[in-house]
């Protein structure tokens, strides 16, 4: 089974955790990590776009002309698409762009992605992660603490609010409660840094 060391807020090493295998220790699938990739970003997609079709732009209520005896070819609205200033053929209408994979696909993604953070040797463990109040000096000093230079990664308890406030203002950190881990935001970073609870509840939704 794979051991990672445990970690107090202070940056000393107090033991070491045992990850479960079955979660942490499997071959990652890279086809089931890419379209779960590809399913978050397309739900992120505003799909706000539109355009007019020639019902919605206005004028155009009268025929131009009659339709014989003039010697021009028919006309029916000065607001069809031929016409400058006339609907727009197939253009993109509002819509949602989000859809869903199987939820044995979706375990599977989150899992790789764990396997691989530990198979880099890019995962933490913390014992806590406990802020009196949102505290950016405090956060900042934790990952002095840890080593932490790059792109992070903190995976905390749901409730713990202090911690996702002291570091909102810290660029290239990213706080998520246990429920939100998620394959983007693991794959986006370059390290996973877990607290102790948050480990366990991890582990328990995923078995």
């Amino acid at each position: 089974m794979p051991n990672v060391a445990l970690f107090r807020q202070d940056g000393t090493q107090n033991g070491e955790v045992t990850l479960n295998e079955e979660i942490f220790g499997i071959e990652p699938n890279e086809n089931v990590v890419y379209d779960a990739i590809l399913m978050q970003r397309a739900s992120l997609r505003q799909g706000t776009h539109a355009v007019k079709n020639r019902s919605a732009v206005s004028g155009g209520g009268r025929k131009p002309w009659k339709q014989k005896g003039t010697g021009r070819a028919r006309q029916g609205s000065i607001r069809s698409p031929q016409w400058v200033g006339g609907g727009v053929v197939f253009g993109p209408t509002p819509r949602s762009y989000s859809y869903k994979l199987n939820k044995k696909v979706r375990r599977l993604a989150i899992k790789s992605v764990l396997s691989s953070k530990v198979a880099e040797g890019n995962l933490l463990v913390v014992e806590s992660l406990n802020f009196d109040a949102p505290k950016t000096k405090e956060f900042a000093q934790v990952l002095k603490n840890l080593n932490l230079d790059k792109k992070v990664l903190f995976v905390v308890e749901n409730d713990n609010d202090f911690a996702a406030l002291s570091a909102r203002n810290i660029p290239n950190v990213t706080v998520l409660g246990e429920t939100g881990l998620n394959v983007l935001d693991v794959v986006s970073n370059n390290t996973l840094v877990l607290t102790q609870a948050a480990l366990s509840k991890v582990e328990e939704a995923l078995q």
